[in-house]
């Protein structure tokens, strides 16, 4: 998997490389430990406003000087918000890599947010904002957070709501970024064809004048839920989706979880894919997937199928899931399971950005790189007892049940 090294720099800072051999290309990249659940609810949304105004400029380096600089190298810049994350990342040829990572982390330590920009900014979010309520599985998927985590900020949309953004101020978000943009917060991260020295004394120089800081304190969400909800719409199709509270991504149950999904409804041979999609033609997908923060987590299966189909949909999904809780998994389908995962995992690294994804992810969750064959061993010591106990024990509660579309009676009115 590459040569792979860490450094740790003076007030927490963290360099994390992995030199692939044979690579022409690099991947580049700043993760920040901080994310939506780090917001007051006042202040929902700052994090995805600033990792917007990051790319408007810097104050030596225009919107339009970052552009260039990406173009004519024919590389790519970006970045994303989550939970409990945000990154920022470049890919780009080999050659162009100390230049990439020179602008990248200009951009994340002194970004310019101009007052011109944010209000410009501000209107491109409020369309996201709008559009992605407008959009039916995404609104069920944010209806069902807003379930699973009711008291608590996980279960608030990452980029905030149309009240908050509109309240936000420049001088708010620009102290949220000097509030949390700390040397203690940053992981910089680099795979492909990189030299890991390099990148550490760029990091050095970049992070130079930032002072020291700590991820932000967290406290573990309360068990309560909700039992769900159904948003009446004039659509084609409705959009179900079920959640139960699931575990930290330090919870040694997770692999047994991974493998307990993959073969409820994690590929083509998994039992809803085959019950749903195959034998009955109720719906056109339908998959299950685990969803790990650093101290709770969801597991979540979601389809779509037509207003007359919902309560056959419903009975197929309730059917499986109350065998596979009742001890029903089968030495068979954990084999495929484990075996499925295995593959795609080693399918997974074919590029420099799986590997920079990986590594700086693993350093910025569990602050030490967890190496490939480290998962791969935990995923083939999953036994049918254990895949039996977690998601016994998980799928014994109640579900969250969230529903979009023309619909009475998917979910709890």
């Amino acid at each position: 998997m590459g040569d792979t090294e860490l450094t740790r720099l003076p007030g927490g800072l963290r360099v994390v490389t992995r030199r692939l051999p044979g690579a022409r290309a690099a991947s580049v990249g700043a993760w920040i430990g901080v994310g939506s659940r780090d917001e007051s609810p006042a202040r929902s949304g700052t994090s995805h406003f600033l990792e917007h105004l990051l790319f408007k400029g810097t104050r030596t380096r225009s919107a339009h000087d970052l552009a260039v600089a990406v173009d004519s190298v024919g590389g790519e810049m970006n970045a994303f918000t989550t939970r409990e994350l945000t990154a920022y990342y470049a890919r780009v040829p080999g050659v162009a890599v100390g230049a990439a990572t020179e602008m990248l982390l200009d951009v994340v330590t002194d970004p310019l947010i101009d007052a011109d920009d944010v209000e410009s900014e501000r209107a491109v979010i409020l369309d996201e904002i709008r559009v992605s309520t407008d959009e039916p599985e995404d609104r069920a998927q944010t209806l069902l957070y807003e379930s699973l985590f009711p008291a608590d900020p996980l279960g608030r949309d990452v980029g905030g709501s149309v009240d908050t953004v509109e309240a936000l101020t420049r001088d708010e978000i620009a102290e949220f970024h000097h509030a949390n943009y700390r040397r203690g917060t940053v992981v910089v991260a680099a795979a492909g064809a990189v030299d890991h020295d390099a990148i550490v004394e760029q990091a050095e120089r970049s992070f130079g004048p930032v002072s020291s800081g700590t991820t932000p304190s967290r406290v573990a969400p309360p068990p309560e839920t909700t039992v769900g909800t159904v948003e009446h719409r004039d659509l084609e199709e409705v959009h179900l989706v079920l959640g139960w509270r699931g575990f930290g991504h330090h919870d040694p149950d997770r692999h047994a979880l991974a493998v307990g999904s993959q073969l409820l409804g994690g590929g083509l041979s998994s039992r809803l894919f085959q019950e749903v999609r195959e034998k009955r033609g109720l719906a056109y997908s339908i998959f299950s997937s685990p969803v790990h923060f650093s101290d709770s987590g969801a597991f979540v299966i979601a389809t779509g199928t037509s207003p007359q189909r919902v309560d056959e949909v419903m009975k197929v999904i309730e059917s499986e899931v109350a065998d596979v809780a009742g001890g029903g998994v089968t030495e068979t389908e954990v084999e495929i399971a484990k075996r499925f995962l295995e593959g795609s995992t080693e399918l997974a690294f074919e590029d420099s950005w799986s590997h920079l994804s990986h590594i700086a992810h693993s350093v910025t969750s569990r602050d030490r790189v967890v190496d490939i064959g480290e998962y791969l061993d935990a995923i083939r010591a999953v036994t049918v007892d254990d895949v039996n106990r977690v998601l016994g024990t998980m799928l014994a509660a109640e579900p969250s049940v969230t529903s979009v579309g023309p619909i009475a009676g998917a979910g709890p009115d």
